[in-house]
């Protein structure tokens, strides 16, 4: 199982090649506030000075440090291969292969790096700085040193500096595979331990978080952490350890890792004789060790199917991206070819990407013919914009200067044709919205069926412009052909239509209705055809207005006349002329019965009419749109795409790839070798029974 670390480190050398971070690795993620003693802690377990020191926030950056346990004689195989005069030694990955014996020298790489993404204004990134070392003095071990909790922003640091380090502890530490080491100083109250606190936020029940209490021998006078370190105060199921470490003076002093944990030995004696072995920070190494390898363990299966999943999704993208072009106009010819299939399938509902989060293609423009055209031919009111004044002035109109004896036909034309052209609108409006969402399908077929354009910019853009010219010039001549059929319905009032024949009876029972009644209006003693003639010019006059009644009034009675001459002549009009074009504009009045049921008769036929053409207009309009607009892009797509752009001068342009395609395809192909090598790595564990 000792083997099984670095196994891991192995796997994070491999992800390091390609700079990725797609994998979470089993690591231990050290935790605590400002002056908690992290640093020291770190510094016992490798047993060498090489982190940086000072005030306010030092660590800015998270620090991976890989401990790696070299035996005898593999040190002294790397000291002959490497040239390396020493038995430790340590490597950054930004440094390539440079090898530092000297651990001064990497605690300045560690500050210089740092300020080179971070800055010098205590300011922070959540970029790692990657550190091996190789040492035969330490347990193999994967550390994270994370920048220390702090509350309040000091000197240049930014104001919201809390919140930042915050999220960049939680992005480490919420990594499932990690284990979290909550460093806290003894002479504080465990109960406030910021470490704690943000620990059991990821990590509730506390099955990955093991406690480190510092600073044991910097307690109050008369007091110890029996309590804390027996996990009486804070309960902590990987367990509690309490570590000595250097104070500030030692390390002015310049005084040995070595030397402080000889000390720190001799004062767990002296202080907590009963628990010196389980406290320490040699303990400490090989618990962190322990409990590391039972996680890789723990955590390999997961690890595989990541790793495979992955592999096979970056197989995809590499596949998707495609190979340099070899044939360019057997692939031009095979693009554009793919791209008018998909096309045509998208409106047929075969296409192989079909869209789940809103109605895309044939079946958008079946929802345009049967719902949105439909609905709207539904909601438009036969009678609408049509007052009972438009209809009486109508019939009136259509009778000239002779009283009408039945209802005009010539009304009824009028009327129901400027009713049938509010259909138009509406049609065209039809045309619009197919127009549209054809265009619509272009980009469909672009982002989910030919993902191979991406590649071809130029070749996409040539594309979009053939399809949209080809739209643009069916648009007018569907257009015009919707507009015909309205016209055709306006050129010829079919009132011997069958559906007609129901609202025709209708007026005829309505006309013989109105005769019967005349007939029984006369008196006994006149004789019929007098009579009723008579009374239709009664009816006559009675159905055209009141000025026209005021003029009849006028012709009875000439005697009236004559005799009010002596009182005419006093009149003030006297001299003036009369203008008998002066026809009084109608105002609303109650009309007679006649009126009444000369309106109604022309309301109904109107309705009745404009429901037949209305119900001809929604089945014929669709069928217009399809064949001038949807099936003719459809059967001359190809031909016209394969007519505008294969062509021998433009194979070189259409087929150039975008800029970063090359880029992207061998960044794909790079983490895809490294995870098929990740993979290969982890099928040794289970050949070699460390799984």
């Amino acid at each position: 199982m000792e083997a099984l670390i670095p196994v891991i480190n192995k796997l994070q050398d491999v992800f390091n090649t390609v700079g990725a971070d797609i994998i979470q690795l089993p690591q231990i993620a050290v935790v605590g506030t400002q002056s908690s003693g992290k640093s020291s802690v770190l510094e016992s377990l490798v047993g060498r000075d090489l982190l940086p020191r000072g005030t306010g926030i030092v660590t800015r950056r998270p620090l991976i440090l890989q401990l790696v346990h070299v035996d005898p004689e593999d040190r002294r195989k790397s000291n002959e291969e490497n040239g390396i005069d020493g038995e430790e030694w340590g490597k950054f990955l930004h440094t390539k292969n440079k090898i530092y014996t000297d651990f001064d020298e990497i605690r300045q790489e560690i500050v210089a790096e740092t300020e080179r993404v971070s800055g010098s204004n205590k300011g922070i990134s959540d970029e790692p700085i990657h550190l091996k070392i190789f040492s035969p003095h330490v347990v193999n071990l994967t550390l994270v040193d994370l920048p220390g909790i702090t509350k309040v922003p000091v000197g240049d640091q930014p104001k919201d500096i809390e919140l930042q380090i915050r999220e960049l502890i939680l992005k480490h530490i919420s990594n499932p595979n990690s284990i979290i080491l909550a460093v806290t100083a003894a002479n504080t109250d465990m109960a406030t331990s910021e470490a704690l606190k943000v620990a059991r936020d990821v990590d509730p029940d506390g099955r990955r978080t093991l406690a480190v209490v510092t600073k044991l021998d910097l307690m109050d006078a008369g007091t110890d952490a029996m309590d804390v370190l027996m996990g009486r105060v804070i309960p902590v199921k990987l367990g509690l350890i309490g570590v000595v470490s250097r104070s500030q003076l030692d390390i002015n002093n310049k005084k040995q890792v070595s030397d402080a944990i000889r000390d720190e030995y001799a004062f767990l004696q002296k202080k907590y004789p009963s628990l010196a072995n389980r406290n320490g920070t040699k303990y400490l190494a090989r618990t962190l060790n322990r409990l590391l390898m039972h996680h890789i363990r723990d955590c390999l299966p997961e690890l595989k199917t990541r790793i495979n999943v992955l592999a096979a999704q970056y197989q995809s993208l590499l596949s998707s991206y495609g190979e340099p072009v070899d044939d360019k106009s057997s692939t031009l010819l095979q693009l554009i070819t793919k791209f008018a299939a998909e096309y045509c399938h998208t409106i047929e509902g075969t296409a192989k990407y079909i869209e789940t989060a809103e109605l895309c293609g044939g079946a958008r423009i079946c929802y345009i013919f049967h719902e949105t055209f439909g609905r709207t031919l539904e909601s438009v009111d036969p009678l609408g914009g049509l007052t009972t004044i438009d209809v009486l002035t109508a019939i009136r109109n259509a009778t000239g200067p002779r009283p009408a004896l039945f209802v005009p036909e010539v009304s009824f034309e009028l009327l129901v044709k400027r009713q049938v052209k509010r259909l138009e609108e509406p049609s065209l409006r039809c045309v619009e919205l197919v127009h549209e969402e054809m265009q619509r399908i272009i980009q469909h077929c672009s982002n989910y069926s030919t993902q191979e354009l991406l590649r071809f910019p130029k070749l996409h853009d040539a594309i979009v412009e053939v399809v949209t010219s080809l739209l643009r010039k069916r648009l007018p001549v569907t257009n015009e052909m919707v507009h015909n059929l309205v016209a055709i319905e306006l050129a010829y009032i079919n009132t011997k239509h069958p559906d007609f024949a129901d609202a025709c009876g209708l007026m005829n029972n309505n006309i013989e209705e109105q005769r019967r009644n005349r007939m029984r209006e006369l008196p006994s003693s006149v004789p019929r055809d007098k009579g009723a003639g008579g009374v239709q010019g009664d009816q006559g006059d009675g159905g055209t207005g009141n000025w026209r009644g005021m003029l009849k009034k006028g012709e009875d009675g000439m005697s009236d006349r004559s005799q009010s001459q002596s009182s005419l002549q006093g009149s003030p009009l006297r001299g003036h002329a009369v203008n008998l074009l002066d026809v009084p504009v109608p105002v609303s009045r109650k009309l007679s019965a006649r009126e009444q049921r000369d309106c109604e008769v022309i309301e109904r036929l109107i309705k009745s009419y404009f429901l037949i053409v209305r119900k001809n207009i929604q089945d014929s309009v669709p069928k217009a749109v399809m064949h001038f607009l949807v099936n003719h892009v459809k059967d001359s797509l190809q031909s016209e795409l394969v007519g505008q752009l294969y062509k021998a001068g433009l194979l070189d342009d259409l087929l150039t790839e975008s800029e970063d395609m090359a880029q992207r395809r061998s960044e794909a192909a790079d983490m895809l070798k490294a995870l098929q090598k990740a993979s290969q790595v982890i099928a040794e564990i289970r050949e070699t029974h460390l799984w």
